[in-house]
């Protein structure tokens, strides 16, 4: 269900089912000349949009301007970059209207160059936000002291139970370590214009390829159908046991 088409009514449904709400961390950033500038945030949403077909999910407006960096290009390649700590305030501010607001199963999720696996300032921009948020939504709703108070001496066995407050909000990569080592990564290259091409044909110009020598995305030339194909049944596969 895509959250801005929902009514009331089915929103409300989903909260009070612990229904999975999931939030695309994006970026717009240069891909080379041959593949879209929103390359990671599409290869979620149409993860995503796979997932929709066979799972009762809340899938959330993406956050599509993040923490992409000047690493492959600056400015003039028209990626558009924000501050890490100024996107950590966007993601806060989101994610408290809806902690505040009953949801208690989300899933901020993302594609982009090895973040998940290194901890980088956007993946962690995005932990930072989702673990402040819910120590402060613990003291105002139990008040300063909360966990030394007698009346809150269960709260270890809660963290065992369906409503452990460290799982109401969760940072997850698109693509898991396991699925990328069993078919690999890359920026622009051989594995994920494959991907992207599967999920957005139309994002992907293959012709276009020529334009530019930029060491990164010359192995675009031996990406695939079959290659894109298994990159997203092995990352679907991944996160129908994740997203629960």
């Amino acid at each position: 269900m895509q959250m801005e088409k929902m009514f009331p009514r089915e929103l409300e449904r989903a909260k009070k089912d612990r229904t999975p709400v999931v939030i695309t961390i994006g970026t717009i950033e240069y891909h080379g000349p041959h593949c879209a500038f929103g390359c990671d945030t599409q290869i979620v949403t149409g993860l995503l949009r796979e997932l929709e077909k066979e799972r009762n999910i809340v899938v959330y407006p993406p956050i599509w301007y993040g923490v992409a960096s000047y690493a492959v290009g600056g400015p003039e390649t028209n990626t558009v970059h924000v501050n890490a700590d100024t996107f950590e305030d966007v993601v806060y501010n989101v994610l408290k209207s809806m902690l505040y607001g009953g949801f208690r199963n989300i899933y901020l999720m993302n594609h982009h160059q090895y973040e998940y696996e290194n901890l980088l300032p956007m993946t962690l921009a995005c932990m930072k936000a989702a673990k402040k948020l819910t120590l402060e939504f613990l003291e105002d709703q139990m008040g300063i002291g909360w966990w030394g108070s007698n009346d809150n001496q269960e709260f270890y066995k809660k963290l065992e139970s369906d409503d452990n407050p460290w799982n109401w909000i969760k940072v997850i990569p698109a693509l898991s370590k396991e699925v990328q080592q069993q078919t690999g990564y890359d920026h622009a290259g051989k594995y994920e214009s494959s991907i992207l091409r599967v999920l957005y044909p139309e994002c992907v110009k293959m012709e276009r390829l020529s334009d530019s020598d930029e060491w990164f995305i010359q192995s675009a030339i031996e990406g695939s159908k079959e290659l894109g194909e298994k990159m997203r049944d092995l990352a679907l596969d991944y996160l129908r046991r994740t997203i629960i």
